[in-house]
């Protein structure tokens, strides 16, 4: 029988060592990281299993939150307010979107019982709250400044509202008119006549009942006023 030539032998030969080294070097391995390697994938599975575990948690906190603020909502709007504030005071403490809009809830209920001292305190609970997100809290500054106009004076509220009062702004109308209506009352007439135009003229961002309402207003305004030597001259007639 022929002989296979030794070079070919050898190179089998050698092959064979080597995948058995290898193998050798892997079985080693295992032994020596496989528990490692277990208690990764066991951490990793715990992991998702923690997260998906809160994540259900979470949104199953968050519905049940939900159906109680509209079981409130709808006690209020049945006026069965002594029912539906407790509700509410238990809600607003928390620190989501429906602690924020609890808080709302009071504070125009207590705004249209005409505790308006009590209504602005509500909202400049949430205006404070770091924790509420941003639109929360900047419509709670509208909200509070509508609650304290009265007694605020004109500066006071165009500094608090002033950068809410342009048409970028999606609180333009009632910002906007607040800080108009303090341009008049402090003597800038101009300033208020340009800012009641702007909101006459915002398109359907602006309530209807605002546009129609600086529409006039600035109508008004537009009208020079008359100068002290006309009225001496028609007070002499």
């Amino acid at each position: 029988m022929a002989l296979p030539p030794s070079g070919t032998t050898d190179e089998a030969f050698l092959r064979e060592v080597d995948e058995e080294y290898r193998r050798d070097q892997l079985i080693r391995a295992g032994r020596r990281y496989g528990v490692w390697v277990v208690a990764g994938v066991v951490a990793f599975l715990v992991a998702v299993a923690g997260w998906l575990y809160y994540d259900h948690s979470q949104r199953t906190a968050a519905e049940a939150r939900g159906e109680e603020y509209d079981a409130a909502l709808q006690l209020a709007a049945q006026n069965q307010l002594s029912q539906a504030q407790p509700a509410l005071d238990k809600l607003a403490q928390g620190s989501d979107g429906y602690a924020a809009m609890a808080r709302f809830t009071e504070g125009n209920l207590l705004f249209q019982r005409g505790d308006k001292k009590g209504a602005a305190a509500k909202f400049a609970s949430i205006v404070t709250d770091a924790k509420l997100a941003q639109p929360f809290r900047d419509v709670a500054l509208v909200r509070q400044t509508q609650a304290e106009f009265d007694t605020l004076k004109p500066q006071d509220v165009i500094q608090r509202l002033g950068t809410f009062a342009n048409p970028d702004s999606p609180w333009f109308g009632s910002a906007g008119e607040m800080v108009a209506a303090a341009y008049l009352k402090s003597g800038k007439r101009a300033e208020a006549a340009k800012l009641y135009r702007q909101l006459s003229e915002a398109g359907p961002r602006v309530p209807d009942t605002i546009r129609e309402r600086t529409a006039e207003l600035a109508k008004t305004l537009s009208v020079a006023p008359t100068t002290t030597a006309q009225t001496q001259e028609k007070q002499a007639k």
